[in-house]
């Protein structure tokens, strides 16, 4: 299969496949090396990563598409990849599917706050109207060139209008041609318990490592009947507790040694950006 086929199986199978985000072709080789069947291009990871920013819309479109090309030449798992609001309009969000799904994009998600949109676990969002929403999933849907290109579509109104509202809007998301459904920052367990019974459509929960959602396991969550389980940004959370550690012990004592506890090894970073296979060729062509 194809990996347009393979994430239409683990979202069709509803047995909540955990998903980790990848802010770069390095964390998504890591994701790959650690068997992982699928990943998603964050964008709250590219705008923190790359420019040093929080995710408030200073992230375009060409930041995205550059990062899922240099993603899928790395990896050859299913890509999930985070288009914000569609970057624009309805005429915006079919020009962003095309880029995206060139870049190699698999699934595409789309959601609904009024732009500059902000992390969905932020306060102070707003959502644009459900009919203008309805005409980006729609303008996303026509807008594929391969049937298997998936796309999601992301509510945030229930931090806004009250968890039965974001439902709603859910819903006639489904009917506009989502293949996915996301409703962001729920609150409590019961609400994402709720979720799975009243949205028949496969969907996305999003475990963010600090934020307003409160955190069930992965097996809990399948077993509700999610599809994906996403962690967008843990792979980005734990690389900077990573760098804190290792830079601090650095300041401390004026030196660093190949200590497995504070530092991957030379070899073992080698080994991840395929460096044998660069020799082999080198060789080959000699």
């Amino acid at each position: 299969m194809n990996t347009k086929q393979q994430l239409r199986q683990l979202i069709d199978a509803r047995k909540g496949v955990l998903v980790p985000g990848a802010f770069n072709a390095l964390s998504a080789r890591v994701v790959a090396d650690l068997g992982f069947k699928a990943l998603y291009v964050t964008g709250a990871g590219v705008t923190n990563m790359w420019f040093g920013l929080p995710d408030q819309a200073f992230m375009g479109l060409t930041d995205i598409a550059d990062h899922t090309a240099r993603i899928r030449d790395a990896v050859d798992l299913p890509l999930i990849v985070d288009a914000d609001t569609g970057f624009g309009n309805a005429l915006n969000t079919y020009h962003a599917v095309r880029t995206l799904e060139r870049a190699g994009a698999d699934c595409i998600q789309l959601e609904d706050q009024v732009s500059p949109k902000r992390c969905g676990h932020f306060n102070g969002k707003a959502v644009i109207e459900t009919s203008e929403m309805l005409g980006k999933i729609k303008a996303a849907v026509d807008a594929r060139r391969e049937e298997g290109t998936l796309i999601m579509a992301r509510t945030d109104a229930a931090a806004i209008h009250g968890f039965d509202a974001a439902v709603e809007r859910a819903q006639q998301f489904a009917e506009a041609g989502a293949d996915i459904l996301f409703v962001e920052a729920v609150t409590s367990l019961e609400q994402v318990r709720a979720l799975p019974q009243r949205l028949k459509q496969p969907q996305l929960m999003n475990m963010v490592i600090g934020g307003k959602t409160p955190i069930a396991t992965t097996d809990e969550l399948g077993n509700m009947g999610f599809s994906i389980v996403l962690y967008a940004n843990a792979a980005l959370q734990g690389a900077l507790a990573g760098m804190q550690k290792a830079l601090g012990e650095l300041k401390r004592s004026h030196h660093l040694q190949e200590d497995p506890n504070l530092v991957a090894p030379f070899a073992e970073r080698q080994r991840l950006v395929n460096k044998p296979f660069w020799d082999q060729l080198e060789r080959k062509y000699e």
